[in-house]
């Protein structure tokens, strides 16, 4: 959406930025009366943080199930305020939000399972401890059990920063760009059609494909081939 970055309150006169707060309300007099006081922007984006050390410190009194509901839970909360454009600038799609994406995914799956082998605890303990660094387990150490979430959590995470790839390029026109975007579109739509069915591999190159196609909007050139050949790689598996 387009919103007015910098507004001033009319109450007490202060001025600040939308963008930092997400909110019209004054930092210093709370009020809502603000106005804006510059162009309309594309603004998707939302300040958030992604702080999992509440759900880690209930570690030795919950269960598996009761830990990964929290977890997906906390991670819900923080994509859904999430986005990729800020005051009119694309944003990487930066690790933090794959893994929470991630770990909305398998958090949610392990909650509704009634039993739970080794391998896909170890792997949510792993995702759980650095997922708000960014940090994710090895793609291959994607249990067999978690591969339909992994898969389907891959597919979104590319689907939300293709939105906003989609909407920047609205503005700002890349014809090679959109042929890129149209491919990466392609294949996530592939794994939605198999629920998530694929290989945990050709699911991560699709999240670098994505990853690259927002560097080569932005001015990366030398992006695009990598983007290119993130896809070849899943084409190769797929022949």
């Amino acid at each position: 959406m387009k919103v007015r970055g910098e507004r001033e309150c009319q109450d007490c006169g202060t001025r600040w930025r939308y963008y930092e707060t997400g909110s019209i309300a004054c930092p210093e007099c709370g009020s809502i009366h603000s106005v804006g006081i510059d162009d309309h922007t594309e603004h998707t984006d939302t300040p958030a943080t992604l702080d999992l050390t509440p759900v880690r410190d209930r570690i030795d009194a919950e269960s598996t199930r009761e830990l990964a509901e929290a977890a997906a839970e906390r991670c819900r909360e923080y994509t859904r305020k999430r986005g990729f454009i800020d005051a009119g600038e694309l944003r990487p799609l930066d690790p933090t939000f794959v893994a929470a994406v991630e770990l909305q995914h398998v958090g949610t799956h392990l909650a509704r399972e009634m039993r739970h082998s080794d391998p896909a605890q170890r792997y949510f303990y792993d995702l759980l401890g650095g997922a708000d660094d960014g940090d994710r387990p090895a793609v291959e150490t994607v249990p067999s059990t978690l591969r339909v979430p992994y898969g389907l959590a891959m597919a979104t995470a590319v689907d939300s920063y293709q939105r906003d790839v989609r909407t920047y390029l609205d503005e700002n026109p890349d014809p090679t760009a959109r042929r890129l975007s149209g491919r990466i579109r392609d294949h996530r739509k592939r794994i939605e059609a198999l629920d998530g069915d694929v290989d945990p591999a050709d699911a991560n190159r699709l999240v670098h494909a994505a990853r690259d196609l927002g560097s080569y909007v932005t001015g990366d050139e030398s992006a695009f081939v990598r983007a290119e050949n993130w896809l070849a790689g899943i084409e190769d598996d797929a022949v």
